[in-house]
């Protein structure tokens, strides 16, 4: 093995870069039929020319070769020098310099463009250097040091700078934008010989057995992939959260996790017609959307308040603006938080402030509420408190007991008929 020792701290990019040079010469350090000679054997690697540094004219292709030709001599030398050598040591970091300086040659970073557009993706160039990340396309690790690597500002698939020209998979958020659906069916399997045994994305043969590929099943969309489209990430799935009301992590290829987080903040589930019967087992449902009913009715007063809007009491929802917009779509991270009660607890608290500027804080908002007609007694009424009813005509408030013990027409209603009644005939005396 080699010595922890050696003497390669002072380059800048050399650490990785060491570990996979001392993977490659390994095996041949611990063969017993490894070759040893003297260790004042001279060497010519061709370090003697500057490698090191960039001269003016640009680079032809001998430069690389003569650069290969003394990389590989270096690797044939440090198997046939003595282990734990000064010399093996010396040459390791020679080798490490002169694969570095190939890696420059054949990957310079300025010349790649900060943004590349393929296939819908806008692959942004990444100037992180310490951070290790997986290129998506060849599944090795991306080494930020030494290598040029891209990020997709869309759907976050990264790789390499020399992987770009093969990617096949086109940008997940153009599929969001196109199709904003979930697939609702509980792994809708079709079997892995509908697919021809191939992987449903990169048709890579697979099988059940691991030959020669295999064959990984995508809890979403029910089809099998290759390792290197599916790696056994896992995804919370809308079908069985909206069927089952389970939320159980399961595994899911590459493409469905983009996807499913890409789609999990969208207001694009309509429980009441997908699954009514969901709200018969969960109570908390029935809270949430009783707020989110509130609040609707809530949402008139505050765009009409010069106070409210100044205060934007209203961006107080701004991640979940579907809530002053209807009552009945949910996103998925809206049932995950549910499950979780954080939704309860900060949509009741954002519910408390509302009806607190309405009813305590605003002179102009109390002004807007109503005295129930039935009983003439009581508190300023609004349609939001718990205890009182709306007419669905005219949007009168009364007390919940008045309402339905009363046998006569809301008395609201009666006056507007009867005032349109009146009309015509002033009409026609005027006339």
């Amino acid at each position: 093995m080699l010595p922890s020792d050696c003497p390669i701290s002072p380059l800048p990019r050399s650490a990785m870069l060491y570990c996979e040079i001392y993977a490659e010469v390994k095996p041949g350090l611990f063969s017993s039929e490894a070759k040893s000679q003297s260790s004042d054997r001279t060497m010519d690697l061709g370090l003697a020319e500057d490698h090191f540094s960039r001269p003016v004219d640009s680079f032809v292709a001998s430069d690389i070769e003569q650069l290969k030709q003394a990389i590989e001599e270096c690797k044939r030398l440090i198997l046939e020098l003595p282990e734990h050598s000064e010399k093996q040591k010396d040459t390791v970091v020679k080798l490490i310099h002169l694969r570095l300086k190939l890696q420059e040659l054949k990957d310079p970073e300025e010349d790649e463009p900060n943004l590349r557009i393929l296939l819908e993706h806008r692959f942004s160039k990444e100037k992180s250097k310490s951070v290790k990340q997986t290129c998506d396309k060849c599944s090795a690790i991306i080494w930020g040091l030494i290598q040029t690597w891209y990020t997709c500002t869309g759907c976050y698939y990264r790789c390499h700078s020399k992987c770009m020209n093969l990617i096949t998979k086109p940008c997940v958020r153009s599929k969001v934008s196109h199709q904003s659906e979930y697939e609702l069916n509980i792994c809708p399997e079709t079997g892995l010989d509908k697919q021809d045994y191939r992987c449903a994305e990169c048709r890579t043969p697979v099988s059940l057995r691991g030959v020669p590929s295999e064959a990984r099943q995508c809890d979403y969309t029910g089809q099998y992939y290759c390792s290197s489209c599916h790696w056994n990430d896992t995804g919370i799935i809308p079908a069985r959260v909206i069927h089952n009301w389970e939320f159980e992590p399961r595994k899911v290829c590459r493409s469905s996790m983009r996807y499913l987080t890409l789609m999990i903040s969208r207001p694009v589930l309509k429980l009441r017609e997908i699954n009514p019967l969901l709200f018969n087992f969960v109570e908390e449902l029935v809270e949430i959307r009783k707020l989110r009913q509130d609040i609707l009715l809530m949402k008139p007063y505050f765009i009409t308040c010069k106070e409210a809007m100044e205060a934007r009491l209203l961006l107080q929802l701004q991640d979940r603006q579907h809530f002053v917009e209807n009552d009945d779509m949910y996103s998925l991270q809206d049932l995950i938080d549910i499950s979780s009660g954080r939704l309860s607890c900060s949509l009741t608290e954002i519910h408390t402030t509302f009806a607190k500027h309405i009813k305590l804080d605003c002179e102009r908002c109390q002004a807007k509420g109503f005295v129930c007609e039935l009983c003439k007694e009581g508190d300023v009424l609004f349609p939001f408190d718990s205890h009182t009813s709306v007419c669905h005509d005219c949007s009168a408030v009364f007390h919940r007991d008045c309402y339905y013990d009363n046998s006569t027409t809301c008395p609201r209603c009666t006056r507007m008929t009867e005032r349109k009644q009146d009309l015509p005939d002033e009409q026609d005396v005027g006339s």
